[in-house]
């Protein structure tokens, strides 16, 4: 499923609680054929400051892709280093803000747990992050809170603390995709909607029998949608 020959580097950032390896299954099937960077989101405590560190670890020019949390602070690069994104993808993400309420809940849910006995998020918050179809999924549930488990409580309190607001979106001028899940409970279709209609000129692509985790869902789907919003930006790239 070869996108296209391209000297353009790529840039993966994953989410919320998620280490490099949720891009396990949709390397391969890129196939791309310059240099793949699947960078975290780290270090820094804010959006900016993250940004930052990932412009640091990057090629000088690259098509950023960026899934759900991680969409966030690829806006943010896109924002600050407009020169360097050829092209952004944003995966099940969102412009939604935590309103004070959210942001208290999840001050206090963090202060319940124990830090020397975190082991990943629930195994039952991440199963209703899926697809119906998948949340008896143990394994793949498990693989999910693997990554939280090896971040650490130090990322869960920074990554739940970040501010996701004052982030462009109206003034970002690469070419954009955004992409979303039909079924996921995270993340609206309205929510989808009001990203792709921000950013000036960006496409809108829909992907049907997945939750939010589209890279573990459906790889091949989102690989697809990726190649085809990347074959019309060749030159571009």
């Amino acid at each position: 499923m070869r996108i296209f020959a391209t000297n353009c580097p790529l840039v993966l950032l994953p989410g919320y609680m998620l280490d490099e390896s949720l891009w396990d299954e949709v390397v391969p099937l890129l196939q791309w054929e310059a240099p793949v960077h699947r960078l975290p989101l780290s270090p820094g405590a804010t959006t900016e400051a993250i940004a930052h560190s990932v412009a640091q670890a990057a090629p000088e020019r690259f098509v950023l892709v960026g899934f759900s949390l991680g969409g966030y602070i690829a806006r943010k690069v896109a924002e600050l280093f407009p020169e360097r994104v050829a092209a952004l993808v944003l995966v099940a993400s969102s412009l939604e803000v935590d309103s004070a309420e959210r942001t208290k809940a999840k001050q206090n849910a963090i202060r319940a747990l124990d830090p020397s006995t975190f082991r990943g998020l629930s195994m039952g918050a991440i199963a209703q992050s899926l697809h119906p179809d998948r949340r008896g999924d143990r394994e793949l549930v498990t693989r999910i809170r693997e990554m939280g488990r090896r971040l650490g409580y130090e990322a869960l309190v920074l990554q739940s603390g970040l501010q996701r607001d004052g982030i462009a979106a109206a003034s970002l001028t690469c070419p954009t995709l955004v992409i979303g899940a039909a079924q996921d409970p995270l993340r609206s279709a309205r929510e989808t909607r009001e990203l792709a209609d921000a950013i000036p000129g960006a496409r809108l692509d829909v992907i049907e029998q997945s939750g939010h985790m589209l890279p573990l869902e459906q790889p091949e789907a989102l690989v697809r949608a990726i190649a085809a919003f990347l074959h019309g930006q060749k030159s571009a790239l």
